[in-house]
């Protein structure tokens, strides 16, 4: 039997997250919720389409209006909820954007974090702060995969901004001993996100509408990616363990420690879809970015027994039904 949340942990604590709304924030929430907390969360803008509306998460939890940019509103937040646990999610997610418009992308993720990170100092309440860093923060490495004691080094944009996230909030660890731990994870997927930009639900989109899947680089580059059920479970079990003070500083990596091309898990996808008839178009478009990224996440077996409880068959299976029934209840997908 793999992680399941403490309910006795959770129960009736108050908990912030921030990016609530997100891809990774809906399924948290929903099970935060689940488990009992008393869930507030910070929305900057109201997508209803979104999995966090659609599937009625939102209307379980309170929800702050506001912006990372605007430090007041984080700590009125804290102090007025009487918040105990803080998930900090909120970030601009997407590396074609933060190449188009970094500034905005700095002062969301890196600004955003010292905000939060402050609000933080400033209450008396709050005992345990998990802080949303990457892989993208260790930037080109000589020698894969990445470890957590590997430096921090981000060239792109995107990259820079979570090395400066996790820096940022090394810097409130170690300097203010706030009581915050760092997750470093790979390409979060599964139902919920709509950004067909990201490779996995665009390919899925594709398939279902009888459409070659586009790839936006040259189909080598090697990522990390993990289901966001396996995501969630890993920062509740973090904060979970959070009281042993040994843990406050310190990064984690989570990865199921696949090592995959965009183009093999393009092929997994058709495979899995049974339409292999689809031969992606390759633009070979991609600036900017990484060659390869993937994770150890030897330190998080080791320090907080955790392993993901789902295989990549298993949750491509499960993401692939998601999308197939959010087509089909919008009336653009013929029912199966």
């Amino acid at each position: 039997m793999g992680y399941e949340p403490d309910r006795k942990f959770w129960n009736h604590r108050k908990v912030f997250v921030t990016g609530c709304s997100g891809l990774l924030g809906s399924w948290l929430c929903e099970r935060l919720i689940n488990a009992g907390a008393e869930v507030i969360g910070l929305v900057r803008d109201i997508v209803p389409q979104s999995r966090f509306y659609s599937s009625g998460v939102a209307q379980k939890m309170v929800l702050v209006q506001g912006r990372l940019e605007d430090m007041s509103v984080l700590e009125r937040a804290l102090n007025e909820y009487e918040i105990d646990s803080v998930f900090h999610l909120g970030a601009q997610p997407i590396v074609g954007a933060a190449n188009r418009n970094p500034l905005s992308t700095f002062e969301a993720n890196i600004q955003g974090t010292w905000h939060l990170l402050e609000a933080v100092r400033r209450s008396n309440m709050v005992t345990r702060v998990v802080v949303a860093s990457s892989d993208k923060a260790y930037g080109t490495q000589d020698v894969l995969p990445y470890t957590e004691e590997m430096s921090l080094q981000g060239r792109h944009p995107y990259d820079v901004s979570k090395s400066c996230t996790d820096l940022i909030a090394q810097t409130y660890a170690e300097t203010y001993k706030l009581p915050v731990a760092l997750t470093r994870c790979g390409n979060f997927y599964g139902g919920g996100d709509l950004n067909f930009n990201r490779i996995i639900p665009g390919t899925i989109r594709s398939a279902l509408f009888n459409e070659s899947p586009i790839i936006r680089s040259d189909g080598t580059y090697i990522r990390d990616y993990i289901y966001v059920l396996d995501v969630a479970d890993a920062y509740l079990l973090l904060a979970e363990k959070m009281d042993d003070k040994s843990l406050h500083g310190e990064a984690f990596n989570f990865s199921n420690e696949l090592q995959l091309t965009v183009l093999d898990l393009t092929q997994k996808i058709l495979q899995a879809m049974k339409r292999e008839d689809l031969a992606p178009t390759i633009l070979n478009h991609a600036t900017g970015e990484i060659k390869h990224q993937y994770l150890s996440a030897a330190k998080a077996r080791r320090v907080l027994n955790w392993e993901p409880n789902y295989t990549i068959e298993r949750s491509l299976y499960e993401t692939i039904a998601w999308y197939r029934e959010f087509f089909e209840s919008r009336g653009l997908l013929a029912k199966a």
